[in-house]
């Protein structure tokens, strides 16, 4: 049998390949026999991907609202994928830095123009019945979104606004989990107990937070700027990567939410202007309250001062 140069190279390497892990390389190559071809439909599990989608209701404009939040959720997939390559990245270059933010950004760039998809592409009224049966559900338990910003910044740029100033860096998790921002959305503003939303979301996802909280304490993508050489720190292509990022993420993306949020519970007129978990979603959501800061030393006080207001 004639084997020419390129091939033998190859099963070279794969020789080589199933030796490093004391397998034997005719045995894999023989199994290559008896596998299929594989099809887009296998290898992007069409079938299983197009069944999750299970309206409550019967009016059709829920089925927009399912996909367009499975896609978002899809989306958050892969930005934490990306970050987790810069987080656990070891001796990162900038440029690498530089072109995973640019990935990351064109990903939230993509979520932030998709709100059209809700904010003109489902019916008001029919909105405003389905909303009904997914109380006490609410957008902020998307617990891939949280992992995101524990993947972005340091704890204290997460602390509600109220106790930022005081928070210490020695603090438990535990305890600095209490004061993230997103908990005062489930809380009752008089007695600070905890609804239920965030009771629920808290009992499923919470020990997975506490993990990421420390995991990224030294790893989060503002550490991991500040590992990079004070020459590549100063990189203005670099910079620009970080504050477009984090003006996209905590300024752009939400103003899309907050607007279409704006849309159907206020101006519709037919809600009671209350979000589906209860939350006092207007103070929640508006960056100028919180002021959410992913990179805050990459802008000016008055930037920071200034943040979010013109919208």
């Amino acid at each position: 049998m004639n084997i020419n140069e390129n091939t033998a190279a190859i099963l070279k390497e794969i020789e080589q390949k199933y030796e490093s892990i004391n397998q034997k390389t005719e045995t894999q190559l023989e199994g290559l026999l008896w596998s299929k071809p594989i099809n887009y439909w296998d290898y992007i599990q069409t079938d299983a991907l197009l069944n999750l989608q299970v309206q409550r209701t019967v009016l059709p404009d829920e089925m927009v609202f399912i996909v367009y939040h499975q896609i978002n959720e899809l989306i958050f997939k892969m930005i934490l994928w990306e970050m987790n390559q810069v987080s656990h990245a070891v001796n990162i270059q900038a440029d690498f830095f530089t072109d995973r933010l640019a990935r990351i950004s064109r990903y939230f760039d993509m979520l932030t123009t998709s709100f059209s998809i809700m904010e003109n592409g489902m019916d008001v009224n029919q909105y405003m019945k389905f909303r009904n049966t997914l109380t006490p559900a609410s957008g902020f338990q998307s617990a891939q979104y949280r992992l995101i910003e524990f993947c972005a910044t340091d704890l204290v740029n997460l602390i509600d606004s109220r106790f930022r100033a005081t928070f210490g860096h020695t603090i438990s998790n535990e305890n600095a989990f209490e004061m993230l921002y997103w908990q005062a959305a489930g809380k009752e503003q008089q007695t600070d107990a905890k609804s239920y939303t965030l009771s629920s979301f808290e009992k499923k996802y919470k020990a997975a937070f506490l993990t990421y909280m420390e995991e990224y304490k030294t790893i989060n993508i503002w550490q991991k700027y500040k590992q990079l050489p004070l020459e590549d720190q100063e990189s203005s292509s670099l910079k620009e990567a970080m504050r477009h990022l984090d003006y996209t993420v905590n300024i752009k993306w939400v103003m899309q939410h907050f607007n279409v949020a704006v849309k159907y519970i206020d101006q519709s007129g037919m809600g009671d202007g209350e979000a589906t978990g209860g939350s006092d979603w207007r103070k929640y959501m508006h960056p100028k309250y919180q002021k959410r800061i992913f990179f805050p030393e990459l802008w000016s006080k008055d930037e920071i001062e200034n943040w979010g207001q013109e919208q």
